[in-house]
C-alpha cells in the first residue's frame, strides 16, 4: 500500500493509501491509484505505509510542476534535483546508526553542475524518528517551497528538515570551481551521525577543501526560531481572526503504558485498526467496526486506553486545532487531505483549519514507531448531501477485504 506525503487528495480519501482508508494490496496483485494533483506546485514523496515497510525503503520523490504559462515567484531554474534524507536503522528503532541521502552513505551521491548558474534542490526528510539539519560547503540556500506552498524567499545557511517534510531550496553555483561538501546530521540526539554527497562544479579543479561545515546539534532554540521565520509568501488567504471558529480541537500526545506495554496516544486514547478499513465500513454501512466520536475533542490527562479512535466533523465547518507537546521530544504532525505541522518539545502549536475535504482522513504522528504504537487517529469529515460534487464515488477497482470482502463497488 502506498501513501503519498502532503498530496490534498481533494474529495478523493480512497486513493490516500493508508489502512484506514484501502485494502492492503496482497501479494502477487496490481492496484492503480488515480488522483489528481490540484493545486499543489511543489515538493512530496511517497512511501509504503503498512506497518513498518517505510523502515526498508521504498520510498520515492514527487515532484508537481506548475502547467506551461503557469509561472512560479522565482526564475526557472537551470536544473532540478532531488534529496530523499533519513535516518537509517540496522538491528532496532531505538537509536539510528547513520543517515541515508538517496538510499545511500557518506559520499554515495553526486550532484554536478555549472558555474554562475542556479539550481533547485528538493530536500524531503523520509526519515522513521529522526530531525536532520542540511547544510551545503561555501553555499545559501534560498528557501521558496514548503509541501507544495511558495514562502517568503529568506537566506539560510542551513535547514532543519523535519520528520516527513519537505523543503525546495535554491542555490546558486557562485563559488570557485572546486566541488563542496553537501551535509546532513541529525538533530536532537545524544550522538550527531553524519553524512555527506558532493556538489560538484562542471569544471572542478578538485576534491573540497577542508572539512564538512559543522552544524547545530541539540540547540531546540536555533530550530525554533527558524521554523517562525518560514512563512508562507502571501497569495489570497483568509482573514485570520476575522473569520469564526466553529469548533476547538486540542490534541495532546502522550506516552502511556497499557497492559503492560509502551504504546502512544492522543488524547489518552492509543489507537488499534479494524478488521476492515474505516472508509470502506463507512461506505457500506457495516456495523461494529468504529464508532464516531470515540476520542475526545480535548485532553483528559487519564490513563491510556486502547480504540478504533474517528472524530466526527462537518463539511465546510471553519475549526480551530491546537497540538499540545508536553512531552520533551519534537512532535510532527500530519492531517491527510490537509497539511503538516511540526510542534516543539514542552510547547503547542495552534492552526486555522476550514474542514473543505470530504473524506475519512488519518491524523497521525510521522514519528513512525509513536505512529505504529497509537498516535494517530481519524477525523471523518461529513457532508449529508451525499453528492459526486463533494466526494469522488467510490472506484470501480476498489479493494474490498475483512467485512467488505465480496461486497460489489460500481457497475463496469
Amino acid at each position: 500500500m502506498s501513501h503519498r506525503n502532503g498530496i490534498q487528495q481533494r474529495r478523493n480519501s480512497w486513493q490516500d493509501g493508508v489502512y484506514g482508508t484501502n485494502c492492503p494490496i496482497p501479494p502477487g496483485r496490481n492496484f492503480t491509484y488515480v488522483m489528481q494533483f490540484k493545486d499543489q506546485i511543489g515538493s512530496f514523496f511517497y512511501f509504503p505505509s503498512l506497518a513498518f515497510h517505510k523502515a526498508a525503503g521504498g520510498f520515492g520523490g514527487i515532484r508537481v510542476l506548475s502547467r506551461p504559462l503557469i509561472p512560479v515567484p522565482f526564475p526557472p531554474p537551470a536544473g532540478d534535483f532531488t534529496l530523499l534524507v533519513g535516518d537509517w536503522y540496522k538491528a532496532n528503532h531505538t537509536s539510528p546508526d547513520g543517515v541515508l541521502i538517496n538510499g545511500r552513505g557518506s559520499d554515495g551521491n553526486t550532484f554536478t553542475v555549472d558555474q554562475g548558474r542556479t539550481y533547485r534542490f528538493r530536500i524531503c526528510n523520509v526519515g522513521l524518528a529522526t530531525s536532520l539539519n542540511i547544510r551545503i560547503q561555501g553555499h545559501t540556500m534560498k528557501l521558496v517551497e514548503v509541501e507544495g506552498s511558495h514562502t517568503l524567499q529568506n537566506i539560510y545557511s542551513s535547514l532543519d528538515v523535519h520528520l516527513a517534510q519537505c523543503y525546495s531550496v535554491l542555490i546558486t553555483a557562485d563559488q570557485p570551481a572546486l566541488d563542496y561538501y553537501i551535509v546532513v546530521s541529525t538533530r536532537f540526539t545524544s550522538t550527531v551521525l553524519t553524512t555527506t554527497a558532493t556538489l560538484h562544479y562542471s569544471n572542478s579543479a578538485g576534491r573540497p577543501v577542508g572539512a564538512p561545515p559543522g552544524g547545530p546539534t541539540i540547540q531546540i532554540d536555533w530550530s525554533l526560531n527558524q521554523a517562525r521565520s518560514i512563512r508562507p509568501n502571501p497569495q489570497g488567504s483568509y482573514h485570520y481572526g476575522l473569520v469564526n471558529t466553529t469548533r476547538t480541537i486540542r490534541l495532546a500526545n502522550s506516552a502511556p503504558v497499557i497492559n503492560g506495554k509502551q504504546r502512544y496516544a492522543v488524547n489518552s486514547v492509543s489507537f488499534i485498526p479494524a478488521d476492515t478499513p474505516l472508509k470502506v465500513a463507512d461506505f457500506y454501512k457495516i456495523p461494529g467496526v468504529f464508532s464516531l466520536g470515540s476520542i475526545p475533542d480535548n485532553p483528559t490527562f487519564g490513563g491510556g486506553y486502547l480504540q478504533t479512535s474517528v472524530m466526527a466533523a462537518n463539511f465546510r465547518d471553519y475549526v480551530e486545532i491546537v497540538f499540545e507537546n508536553y512531552e520533551n521530544t519534537m512532535q510532527s504532525w500530519h492531517i491527510d487531505g490537509y497539511s503538516f505541522w511540526i510542534v516543539y518539545p514542552k510547547s503547542w502549536s495552534a492552526i486555522y483549519m476550514p474542514l473543505d475535504n470530504v473524506g475519512m482522513w488519518n491524523i497521525r504522528s510521522e514519528h513512525w514507531a509513536r505512529q505504529y504504537l497509537g498516535q494517530q487517529f481519524y477525523l471523518r469529515v461529513y457532508s449529508p448531501a451525499n453528492s459526486w460534487r463533494d466526494e469522488n464515488p467510490i472506484p470501480r477497482n476498489a479493494l474490498l477485504c475483512g467485512r467488505a470482502s465480496g461486497r460489489r463497488t460500481r457497475p463496469l
